[in-house]
């Protein structure tokens, strides 16, 4: 040994500072490749292993020849060897620096352990929140903003003394605020952005948060794990964020206008693709299954979320992914633009706007001025990200609304995921992962994410061989309008219903795709060259199902209509004469016909199982048409905005406009009636009619 360093002592200074220098560089190189292939687990571990054992061969090769090489001066030979292992480091350089940018991309988009939860004490604009004040809170003991959170707000904001409401509904406790019933709720921070679209909520926007409380907390989210591997078919719900910022925030809340629920059969890279409408009226599985819309289901969490979408379509989710779409303008700009079908208007005008017959939707900062808006002329074109942010976001233009955006969105997701599969975009990694990972959040693990690479593989394959990236089925719930009442008296808002008969189809569909049952083989074939070929998209055209139903108004109507609907119904029905001195009495309406009911027109039918009706008694003799001075409520019964499709019974029947309805109407739907009013029995109700 002291003879070779002597020897070494004697070499060439140059070559022996280079070769050192040398070394040492793809030594550091190595290690951090060895490291960086290491965490690629489940990618082309054959090959990882193989190329490791290479380098490492030439590592020791480099140090033992050179050694050589310098004691024997072949000054040449250590020339062209440390050339080759310069090169071999700068692409070590470039692969640790690209795989550290995939992976880390990676594990940003993995739910964090912990997350920032806020609630806030929202009051109307003209309110002060005094010892007097009277506050809303949801009454489920697990929804960490609405409840928990609430709670240490009115502990550290000393409103212990306040006299505090409970609801099961966010929909009837904001209603009662709008009504000024109560003087604040507590809600989540993006309490505008979940409910603030709803129609019978638009006086949202007079409202301010007189108290916030922020509280960082482990993430509820990260317990929705799953182990289904990803190299059988499995099923991912894809929540969209329709956020005005760019990048997902740390805070929890999020929005449910955007659900689509993905399955993915890596076998046969075919996809099935269902968006479901944010005002499809569903049980809302952790709000004790009452109904309301599914986009509501956010503000209980993504769990409750998942569990709605499950109940509603028999399908286990396995992943979810929450996507900001103010996203999607990076990243469709970042892979050079998508080609879309834009689809041509129904309506001309959008957010006051008159778009004369092009299509035309704000920017993704949501700007309306002639600058700020995004102006399309219909058919297949290319479009930029802040174009296709602009088609996935537009619903006001056609005339089946969110359905119809829903078919964009799927449009867009389609688009991207066919030119993300170009070599071209191969390039342009960096940038896209950039705008894929700060904008998404979900629920697999980074080896989970990683194993999409043999997925990736063979879509690419796939699309080199034949040109077809991956088959992606469309759905279609065929849907019918249901207008619904909040609460008892309170006001309607537009949800829609569904045909359980469409949303049958596309269940087996999914469940197909799935495996979970086996594929009908269709037998028979017919072909009319008359008839323009269209794809088939699964649940179109199906109406079979029964269909939700609401109460309707029986107000002026006979008790006997009433009674034949409710024994068609099975719903106990109960009757009571009331007279000038009750309430219930409506001077409108005639003696002997109904002037009230306990349940308002327009309730969804599935809680009620009792009825009770308010007779104006034969004993009173007041005009139906004048009003008894002795009693001035002149409150619009909202029976008479009864919008229900189909559920008015005659409409011939004398049905007085300016109904009175009584300032105290039960809330609940079962009223038991008062000991001093007299009860129609089904003996006596002919002879009292």
């Amino acid at each position: 040994m002291k003879i070779l360093l002597n020897k070494l002592k004697k070499a060439n200074k140059v070559f022996l500072i280079t070769f050192i220098l040398t070394f040492l560089l793809y030594l550091i190189s190595y290690i951090m490749l060895i490291k960086n292939l290491l965490s690629l687990a489940g990618i082309e571990t054959v090959l990882r292993i193989i190329v490791l054992v290479i380098f490492g061969i030439w590592l020791i090769t480099y140090f033992l020849w050179n050694i050589i090489n310098l004691v024997l001066k072949k000054h040449i030979k250590i020339a062209i060897t440390t050339a080759i292992t310069i090169i071999l480091v700068i692409i070590f350089s470039f692969a640790n620096y690209y795989i550290s940018v995939l992976y880390s991309g990676i594990k940003s988009v993995t739910e964090n352990r912990y997350t920032t939860y806020t609630t806030n004490l929202v009051t109307l604009s003209t309110t002060s929140i005094t010892d007097e004040s009277v506050l809303g809170m949801i009454n489920n003991s697990s929804d960490i903003e609405g409840n928990i959170l609430a709670k240490e707000l009115i502990e550290n904001n000393n409103l212990t003394n306040n006299e505090i409401v409970e609801y099961a509904s966010y929909y009837e406790m904001i209603f009662d605020l709008l009504n000024e019933e109560i003087d604040g709720i507590f809600l989540t921070s993006n309490y505008q952005t979940i409910f603030g679209s709803e129609e019978a909520f638009l006086g949202l926007e007079n409202t301010v948060v007189a108290y916030s409380y922020s509280k960082e907390m482990e993430n509820q989210d990260t317990t929705l794990t799953s182990s289904k591997k990803l190299d059988e078919p499995f099923t991912v719900l894809l929540m969209g964020v329709d956020s005005e910022t760019d990048g997902l925030n740390a805070n929890a809340a999020f929005n449910g206008d955007t659900l689509m629920l993905i399955t993915f059969n890596p076998k046969t890279l075919n996809a099935t693709m269902f968006s479901i409408p944010r005002d499809t009226y569903v049980p809302i599985a952790c709000n004790n299954n009452r109904y309301a819309k599914i986009n509501s289901s956010a503000a209980y969490g993504t769990s409750c979320v998942i569990d709605t979408v499950e109940e509603l379509t028999d399908i286990t989710i396995d992943y979810y992914v929450k996507i900001n779409f103010k996203g999607v303008v990076d990243l469709v700009d970042a892979l050079g633009g998508i080609e879309v079908d834009i689809e041509a208007p129904d309506f001309n005008y959008n957010h006051g706007v008159n778009c004369n017959g092009r299509f035309c939707e704000q920017n993704s900062d949501r700007d309306t001025s002639e600058s700020g808006m995004i102006y399309l002329d219909p058919g297949l074109q290319t479009i930029n990200g802040e174009e296709a942010l602009a088609y996935a976001r537009c619903r006001h233009l056609y005339l089946q609304s969110d359905i119809d955006r829903n078919r964009h969105q799927q449009q867009v997701v389609e688009a991207i995921a066919n030119k993300a599969a170009s070599l071209d975009n191969l390039f342009k990694i960096e940038e896209i992962l950039n705008a894929v990972t700060k904008n998404i959040t979900t629920n697999m693990s980074s080896t989970q994410i990683l194993s999409f690479y043999d997925i990736l593989k063979s879509m690419i394959s796939s699309s080199l061989n034949d040109g077809s990236f991956v088959t992606i089925e469309k759905t279609y719930l065929e849907y019918y309008s249901l207008p619904v009442r909040l609460s008892n008296n309170g006001s309607f808002t537009s949800a829609i219903g569904y045909y359980p008969g469409s949303l049958e189809a596309i269940r087996e569909l999914m469940k197909e795709n799935l495996e979970l049952v086996e594929h009908e083989m269709i037998k028979t074939f017919s072909f009319d060259a008359s008839e323009e070929y269209t794809t088939k998209v699964t649940g179109q055209g199906i109406t079979t199902g029964e269909r939700l139903e609401t109460m309707p108004s029986f107000i002026g109507k006979s008790v006997g209509e009433a009674q034949t609907w409710a024994t068609n119904h099975g719903i106990t029905l109960n009757t009571e004469f009331v007279d000038m001195t009750s309430s219930y009495y409506n001077p409108n309406i005639a003696q002997g016909l109904i002037a009230n009911q306990s349940v308002s027109d327009g309730i969804l039918l599935n809680n009620v199982s009792q009825l009770t009706l308010y007779i104006n008694s034969i004993s009173t003799t007041p005009n139906p048409t004048t009003p008894n001075e002795d009693n001035n409520d002149t409150s619009e019964s909202p029976s008479d905005n009864n919008e229900n499709d189909g559920n008015n019974l005659d409409e011939n029947t004398d049905n007085p406009l300016d109904i009175i309805l009584p300032t105290n109407t039960p809330n609940s739907q079962d009223v038991t009636p008062s000991e001093e009013e007299t009860i129609i029995t089904e003996e006596n109700q002919s002879d009292a009619e």
